[in-house]
């Protein structure tokens, strides 16, 4: 199988405007993301690499595509033994290491739906994703075994954890496992995966994604990687694998095309130590968002790129910005292509620079398949220069199925045959697309997507806290950064020691990039008349004292 029939997207057809008008889905009926990532490879090229892992110990170890689909094998049959069937809910709490594509491909073949959850949560943030999806068994390590036992009374559904470090946990269970398994015959709609995202208000939502939303992000992929794959290409993000953006900008997509993926175990994004990943396993292709790139240029005083031989990257989360697009072309010496999506709607919108002119401070335009117009609030699109909330069609195969157990929430996101994102934006005369800000309340810090709810709900659990809203404030590193607003129950007083503690809790009990970095004590909180916190006052507040 050669690279070239792997493509959607033919490289000869043009530009951009005739390869857009020249492209048509063909999602077939039935579809199964470990057959189209792995197992057909298996087939046909069968010693090729796969993946290499790498940890911050410096170990090192690779996997061809034959390795993988023998080791998933043993896997599916593993799960099938402690009973999970299609529609379970298997949780993954791993970072980017091996285990975490056996497990992807070894749940996909079982039709069972993969919930993948970041390293970085606390206990209150995996609990409530385990107990809300009715999660049967989860592969993790040993140190979220422990915090999983901490709060095993408040998970009913879950029977099983396999620990990947024990010495009698994942790597002995399916040594002994058969190595054979028929694969479950999947529809393209039948769910393979449920990622939670945040809101503006209450808990947070599971986007349920069918197998047939890896077909739907491929034209973007290819696309914001100058016609991916080429020759040579190796793949790499510091994005976690737990996200969409590592998950289905990165890992899945690049195995779909049978081109290596790099993974890397070791903790924060650390920009010399990404410069020699780079250069070491000659990393073409990568998912940056913004904060990584604000992170290496920063840190690029004495540093010399001649051993990085990037191709292609492609950068989204936060708003890329003309001053980092232009040092990006500069450092690397190509044209950074940004994109823009969210988790219910993935790789919809974005840059191709070997097929159109890249405009700087635009997220480019609809990616081929895929529809994105600023529409008003009946769903009429807008004209030029006219501001309004960016939708996408609703007839893609890249959209998720919806929000798990909550159809209300599914519900609100439709405006006619769009899906509202929330983010607002503009058409210029070109058709390209620029982005203008937030609809609602969530916060974009770090490539991140934060509701201040799930916060706000923490912080309400501390004991010296009466009131609380949540909102984004301008951050030069992370494009936004978590504030809060707290008013103190009485007979409390703001101390230095008091916000530490408060940032600390949440931490501890959410995750590490969703703790309050600013906290600012206030005697009452902006209120509607029907008690609702005004957090836009909050914001236009902030506005008032940047521009002072």
């Amino acid at each position: 199988m050669k690279r070239d029939e792997l493509r959607l997207i033919c490289p000869g057809w043009g530009g951009w405007d005739e390869i857009y008008d020249k492209f048509r889905w063909n999602v077939p009926k039935r579809f199964n993301i470990a057959y189209s990532a792995c197992d057909r490879h298996a087939e046909s090229s069968g010693d090729q690499v796969a993946v290499y892992c790498e940890n911050d110990k410096g170990k090192e170890s690779r996997y061809t595509f034959r390795q993988i689909k023998r080791l998933s094998n043993q896997l599916a049959n593993t799960l099938k033994h402690y009973g999970v069937k299609k529609g379970d809910r298997v949780g993954i709490i791993l970072p980017q290491r091996p285990e975490t594509v056996i497990a992807h491909m070894a749940i996909y073949k079982l039709g069972a739906i993969a919930l993948p959850l970041s390293v970085l949560f606390g206990p209150e943030a995996v609990g409530y994703r385990l107990a809300n999806s009715g999660t049967k068994l989860v592969i993790t390590d040993t140190s979220h075994v422990e915090l999983l036992e901490s709060i095993r009374d408040q998970l009913p559904d879950l029977e099983t954890m396999i620990d990947c470090d024990a010495a009698n946990g994942f790597w002995s269970k399916i040594e002994n496992a058969s190595d054979q398994f028929t694969m479950v015959n999947t529809l393209a709609e039948d769910p393979a995966y449920l990622v939670y995202t945040s809101g503006t208000t209450g808990p947070p939502k599971g986007a349920l994604a069918p197998h047939r939303c890896l077909i739907g992000n491929l034209t973007g992929f290819e696309m914001s990687h100058n016609f991916f794959p080429q020759e040579d290409d190796l793949f790499w993000t510091p994005a976690d694998w737990a996200w969409t953006g590592g998950l289905m900008d990165a890992l899945i997509p690049s195995l779909y095309y049978r081109v290596p993926v790099l993974g890397y175990d070791g903790g924060k994004f650390d920009p010399e130590k990404a410069c020699h990943l780079m250069a070491k396993y000659q990393v073409r292709n990568s998912f940056l968002p913004p904060t990584a790139l604000k992170m290496l240029r920063q840190a690029e005083d004495g540093r010399s790129w001649n051993n990085v031989r990037i191709r292609s990257i492609m950068s989204a989360g936060e708003t890329l910005g003309a001053e980092l697009y232009h040092w990006g072309k500069e450092a690397f010496g190509i044209e950074i292509n940004e994109m823009w999506a969210q988790t219910e709607f993935n790789y919809i919108c974005g840059n191709c620079s070997e097929a159109m002119e890249v405009r700087p401070g635009s997220i480019g335009k609809s990616y081929p398949g895929h529809v994105v117009e600023p529409v008003d609030e009946d769903g009429n699109v807008l004209g030029v220069g006219e501001i309004g909330e960016l939708a996408a069609d609703r007839d893609d195969p890249v959209m998720v199925s919806g929000y798990w157990k909550n159809d209300k929430a599914t519900l609100e996101k439709h405006i006619g045959k769009w899906w509202g994102t929330g983010d607002t934006g503009y058409k210029d005369e070109d058709g390209y697309i620029w982005f203008v800000g937030r609809k609602d309340d969530v916060i974009s810090s770090a490539g991140y997507r934060i509701g201040p709810g799930e916060i706000e709900d923490c912080l309400l659990t501390h004991p010296a806290i009466a009131q609380v809203a949540v909102i984004g404030v301008p951050d030069d590193l992370r494009g936004q950064a978590v504030k809060a607003f707290v008013v103190l129950k009485e007979g409390q007083q703001p101390s230095e020691t008091l916000t530490e503690n408060i940032q600390n809790a949440v931490r501890k009990r959410l995750a590490a990039y969703e703790y309050p970095r600013a906290i600012e004590y206030i005697d009452e909180l902006p209120m509607t008349t029907t008690g609702k916190v005004r957090r836009i006052e909050l914001r236009r507040t902030e506005q008032k004292k940047s521009e002072h």
